[in-house]
C-alpha cells in the first residue's frame, strides 16, 4: 500500500508540472515569464513597477481565472531554461513564434509584428541599403538578429554582411543610447518597440525606415508555452479569445498604442 501511495503522489506531481500554474495556499498562481526590458510589451515604469501590454492581457487572464499573477522578469537568453525548468508557466513578451512553431505549444497569434531600422533623422539615410558600411545595433537573441542571419533569406544575409559592423545588445535601451550619441548608426528592433523609443525621446529625433521594402521580417507574437502543455495553453486561449470578443482585448491594445497590430479575432 506504501508502494502505491508513492507512486500515486508522483503521479500526482508529474500531471502538476504538466499543466502549470503551481499554488500559493488555496489561490493558483500564474507565473508569466518576460523581457523587463521591452517596452510597450513589458518593463519597469518609473515608480519601479512592471508594467506593459502583455502584463495586463495576463493580468486580466488570471482576473478571469482566478489566479494569482506572478511577473518573473527574465533573461531573454534564459528563456528556455526558464520554462523548461518550471521557473515560469509560459512566454509571454512580444514573443515570436514563426521560425519556432515546432519548439513550443503556442496560443493562436495575437499581433501581427515587423523588423524595422531606426535611424538618426539627421543622419538622410532613407532606405536599409544605404546602411552599408555603417555600424547597426539589435537585441541578442531577438527577431530582428533571426532576421538577419537567416540563411533562407538572402537579401537579408547580404544587407547584414554590408553592415561595417552588427552589435548585439541585451537590450534596446542601451542600443538607443549608443543611437543617441552616435556610437552606432542604426538599430533594426520590432516595429511595436521602436514606435515607442521613438515616442519617449525628443520629438523628431528619430525615425523609421518606411515602406515595404525597408522590413527584414513580418511575424506574428503568439503566448509561448512548454512543449505539450496542451492543457494551460487552451485554458489561456479561452480567455483570450473571450476579452477579444467582448472588447477588452481591444481596450488593452488601444491603451498601448497597438491597435493597428491586433490580429486576434479577425
Amino acid at each position: 500500500m506504501k508502494r502505491v501511495l508513492v507512486a500515486l503522489l508522483a503521479i500526482s506531481m508529474a500531471a502538476g508540472a504538466l499543466t502549470g500554474c503551481g499554488s500559493k495556499g488555496s489561490e493558483k498562481t500564474f507565473t508569466v515569464g518576460f523581457d523587463a526590458e521591452f517596452p510597450p510589451y513589458g518593463y519597469r515604469d518609473d515608480s519601479g513597477e512592471y508594467v506593459g501590454f502583455d502584463l495586463d492581457l495576463a493580468a486580466e487572464v488570471c482576473k478571469r481565472q482566478g489566479w494569482e499573477l506572478v511577473k518573473q522578469p527574465i533573461d531573454w537568453d534564459a528563456k528556455d531554461m526558464e520554462l523548461s525548468s518550471g521557473a515560469i508557466d509560459c512566454i509571454w513578451n512580444g514573443f515570436t513564434m514563426n521560425g519556432r512553431e515546432d519548439a513550443y505549444t503556442w496560443t493562436e497569434p495575437y499581433i501581427d509584428n515587423s523588423q524595422v531600422f531606426v535611424v538618426a533623422s539627421a543622419s538622410g539615410v532613407q532606405n536599409k541599403e544605404e546602411l552599408a558600411g555603417k555600424v547597426v545595433a539589435v537585441q541578442k537573441d531577438s527577431s530582428a538578429l533571426a532576421a538577419l542571419n537567416d540563411e533562407e533569406n538572402a537579401d537579408n544575409i547580404a544587407l547584414r554582411d554590408s553592415f561595417s559592423q552588427l552589435i548585439e545588445y541585451a537590450d534596446y535601451n542601451t542600443a538607443f543610447m549608443d543611437l543617441e550619441q552616435g556610437a552606432v548608426d542604426a538599430v533594426a528592433i520590432d516595429i511595436g518597440v521602436a514606435q515607442y523609443q521613438i515616442a519617449q525621446r525628443e520629438e523628431g529625433k528619430f525615425v523609421m525606415l518606411q515602406g515595404e521594402d525597408n522590413k527584414l521580417a513580418v511575424e506574428q507574437y503568439a503566448v509561448g508555452f512548454l512543449k505539450g502543455n496542451d492543457e494551460l495553453r487552451d485554458t489561456v486561449q479561452k480567455t483570450l479569445d473571450e476579452m477579444a470578443a467582448d472588447g477588452t482585448f481591444a481596450q488593452i491594445a488601444e491603451k498601448w498604442g497597438l491597435t493597428d497590430s491586433v490580429c486576434l479575432g479577425k
